[in-house]
């Protein structure tokens, strides 16, 4: 699989194409204004229109269908839960939607979900890119994220505004969009986000249960191999109690079983995401599906 990487470059060439956002939630919205505040005209659709209605003071226009949204782009981004509800929003789009349309597809929908939505740009004359993000909330509303992209080679140049406005990094892959290469990508880098994220719950829940003070903990770690950023900033939210999403419980949870689901096909068990699926769903019954994936903490406990 050979890639080529670049970097954003700060701003949108001339003669940059309309965008459409099918899905503002904590992603698409960040995207959205990123690309509206880099000069590129942004129309923006949500099925619950109260979450894209405050991108209109960044200068995006919401739309009230997906249709509506889609006429006049150039490039359609969709930032979405998963595959089913990519394909019903594109499924919506459908009769506004020209042949030659660059669909960047963006939400982590799983390899199943992923050729779904290969097989309807294929019938529809689209441009599929497969363009898969890494980064939360923060890098997305800083324009920090990385792009995992793959996708015609013609593509490539309509998109270096678009990926510059929401990115400091597209990593493009080798091969067609269909081969799902970036798909792919995404649940392998997942997997470790997801794993890294359990195992920060649960030395923290261990060293409540036998009186470990956690600063102990983190400073036995600190500046040695088994120290990184990720585990101070999960800790720090767990710690302080703040669990404002960068990255919901429940969505955690739905990739955890896209990444079982993907290695049961390639005859891979993946004993600890299964494990990692069920105590997401256990903070999600617990009242934590909102909040953010360091809530996997609580499923240490019964519940109150």
């Amino acid at each position: 699989m050979s890639e080529a990487i670049t970097s954003g470059t700060g701003g949108p060439s001339a003669g940059a194409p309309a965008v459409a956002v099918l899905g503002t939630g904590i992603m698409g919205a960040a995207m959205a204004r990123n690309l509206a505040r880099a000069g590129l005209s942004v129309t923006a659709w949500n099925r619950s229109r109260d979450k894209a209605e405050p991108l209109a003071a960044d200068g995006v226009r919401i739309a009230a269908t997906p249709a509506d949204a889609v006429r006049a782009a150039g490039v359609v981004l969709t930032v979405l839960y998963d595959g089913a509800a990519t394909l019903a929003a594109m499924g919506a789009a459908a009769p506004a939607l020209r042949p030659g349309t660059v669909w960047v597809q963006s939400g982590t929908v799983g390899l199943e979900g992923f050729e779904g939505l290969a097989a309807f740009a294929d019938e529809h004359g689209l441009a599929l890119v497969d363009a898969p993000v890494l980064g939360t909330k923060q890098p997305a509303e800083e324009g920090r994220l990385t792009v995992l992209a793959a996708g015609p080679e013609e593509a490539r140049k309509a998109l270096e505004p678009v990926f510059a406005a929401v990115g400091s990094r597209t990593v493009w892959l080798g091969g067609a969009a269909a081969s799902g290469a970036a798909t792919r990508l995404k649940l392998v880098v997942n997997s470790w986000v997801l794993t890294v994220t359990h195992g920060t719950a649960e030395a923290l829940a261990l060293a409540k249960g036998l009186g470990v003070d956690p600063a102990g903990f983190l400073d036995a770690v600190a500046g040695g191999p088994l120290d990184m950023g990720y585990l101070h900033a999960k800790a720090a939210a767990i710690l302080g109690g703040d669990l404002t999403p960068s990255f919901a419980t429940a969505t955690a949870e739905k990739d955890a079983r896209l990444i079982v689901a993907a290695g049961e096909r390639a005859g891979v068990r993946m004993d600890v995401a299964a494990a990692g699926a069920e105590r997401f769903h256990r903070a999600v019954e617990q009242g934590h599906g909102e909040e953010d994936m360091a809530a996997s903490y609580y499923a240490s406990f019964d519940a109150p």
